[in-house]
């Protein structure tokens, strides 16, 4: 049973798939800090008021005058701007480490010149037609 759970663990990538969600939470809670810590409050300056994500429509009232249904759109703006922000962090970041990786240089060819098909450049003959080339 040990030997079968190391081959599962071996050949369906299930090990890397475990180590790309942790590497993943711990992305998440550093972005999340930089938003929360760091960005939110410079964008709290710039809002009207301190408490922006309060902001709220009250379509009713309680019969103690209490607010009864809102539309909390102050808190769907914030996580609105959150979202944002966190996608373009992650976006940022995945540019700067993740690099497309490169092509193999093609190898050297030629064209034969009675089938007009493409063979190796080092070949005397051709391989599909086999005349000279």
């Amino acid at each position: 049973m040990f030997e079968e759970f190391k081959q599962f663990l071996t050949k369906t990538n299930a090990l890397a798939l475990a180590v790309g969600v942790i590497i993943g939470a711990g992305i998440g809670k550093l972005v999340g800090s930089i938003v929360s810590d760091l960005v939110m409050p410079v964008i709290g300056l710039v809002m009207p008021g301190g408490a922006w994500r309060e902001l709220k429509l009250v379509l009713n009232t309680q019969p103690d005058g209490s607010p009864g249904n809102a539309i909390t759109y102050g808190a769907f703006l914030g996580n609105l701007i959150d979202f944002l922000i966190v996608a373009a962090a992650v976006f940022a970041i995945s540019k700067l480490l993740i690099r497309p990786a490169a092509e193999p240089p093609a190898k050297p060819t030629k064209e034969c010149p009675e089938c007009r098909e493409s063979v190796p450049a080092a070949a005397r003959k051709c391989r599909y037609c086999t005349s000279p080339v």
